[in-house]
């Protein structure tokens, strides 16, 4: 598997950091614009990869976001250091949040950004566990649309 990786890259999301919040996802949407990928495909992989970002600003204290390319997928593998998600099924639903006022003040907390991540991926994989973290694993198909 190693050796048909054409890029890799990781990331560094510090939690709390608003003021940088979306930095991660338009510099892989740079990257993904200077290999020629079709726009439509660009365009899902950075909004997964915003939402995903902006889940680690609100709710983890710091994550790791690798982006992988091989000749037939993008990867995306978040790995958080945060509360974890105590309901999953419920947190997949589309405008469940659990952020602070403070946070949907700032317009942020929408219960959104799962169920993008899901609906823009065509492979998505979501472990947690409580007071340890949670990883998210996307997929996007070079080919498939």
């Amino acid at each position: 598997m190693k050796n048909n990786i054409l890029f890799e890259k990781h990331f560094q999301i510090k939690g709390g950091d608003f003021q940088n919040g979306g930095w991660v996802s338009t510099e892989i949407k740079g990257i993904l614009k200077q290999l020629g990928l079709d726009f439509k495909l660009i365009r899902r992989v950075a909004i997964a990869a915003y939402e995903a970002e902006m889940n680690v600003v609100i709710y983890a204290k710091r994550a790791d976001l690798s982006l992988i390319i091989t000749p037939e997928k993008i990867k995306i593998i978040v790995d958080d250091e945060g509360p974890g998600i105590e309901n999953l099924e419920l947190a997949m639903k589309s405008g469940y949040s659990t952020a602070p006022p403070k946070i949907r003040e700032m317009g942020f907390g929408a219960g959104m950004g799962l169920p993008n991540m899901k609906k823009n991926s065509d492979y998505f994989k979501i472990e947690t566990q409580v007071n340890k973290g949670t990883t998210v694993k996307m997929e996007f198909l070079l080919n498939s649309h």
